[in-house]
């Protein structure tokens, strides 16, 4: 299983199903049925907040031998068709046009056909899952901060090489425009002055 970086869309999905509460399915998922088994692992999957493709679920089923079963893996698809369309799961949207389609629940927690109250992971897993989102939240929103600041030294730096060279070459000249050296060494200073702060 690649690691991969989720994107927002990922980590909303991953919220709702989550957090959500018994979703009504129109299919029936019973223990021993393909459907539930494929919903069962889908489910291990997204508790480790990773969308699993045809491949991954089919290897994760069936084993490593099985993942390049063309048979196999349209027949899984056909199933993930099916339990789309009945509410169970989402196809996500590729993020490079080559990927496989990756899949993702709605809930992990269904009410099907027959009106079983089925969980695909217990509250426990639940909630591990959701500790581990937070986590990688957090992490996300501590990076944004740290590249804005750099992004903002690396202009601020940039300016003052800029306004600094524009004042060396305006004391080079045969005339000197006192508007520039004071307007380039003015805007020198202040962009000093913020850089210093940030770094600080």
């Amino acid at each position: 299983m690649l690691e991969r970086k989720l994107t927002s869309t990922e980590i909303r999905f991953l919220e709702e199903a989550l957090s959500s509460d018994y979703k009504v399915a129109s299919i029936r998922l019973r223990e021993g049925e393909y459907q539930y088994e494929l919903s069962k692992t889908l489910a291990s999957f997204q508790l480790e907040l990773y969308f699993p493709n045809v491949k991954d679920l089919v290897k994760k089923l069936h084993g490593e031998e099985k993942a390049n079963d063309v048979q196999l893996i349209r027949k899984t698809q056909t199933i993930l068709k099916k339990l789309e369309k009945s509410g169970v799961i989402k196809i996500l949207p590729k993020t490079k046009p080559w990927e496989l389609q990756r899949y993702a629940l709605l809930s992990l927690k269904f009410i099907d056909n027959d009106k079983n109250h089925i969980s695909l992971a217990t509250n426990e897993q639940i909630q591990q899952a959701r500790e581990k989102l937070k986590i990688l939240n957090q992490s996300k929103v501590t990076r944004y901060p740290t590249r804005l600041l750099k992004l903002r030294a690396y202009i601020l730096a940039l300016i003052i090489v800029f306004s600094q060279a524009i004042l060396v070459w305006n004391l080079l000249q045969p005339i000197i425009d006192p508007i520039i050296v004071t307007g380039s060494f003015s805007i020198a200073i202040l962009c000093s002055i913020t850089l210093g702060r940030i770094l600080s």
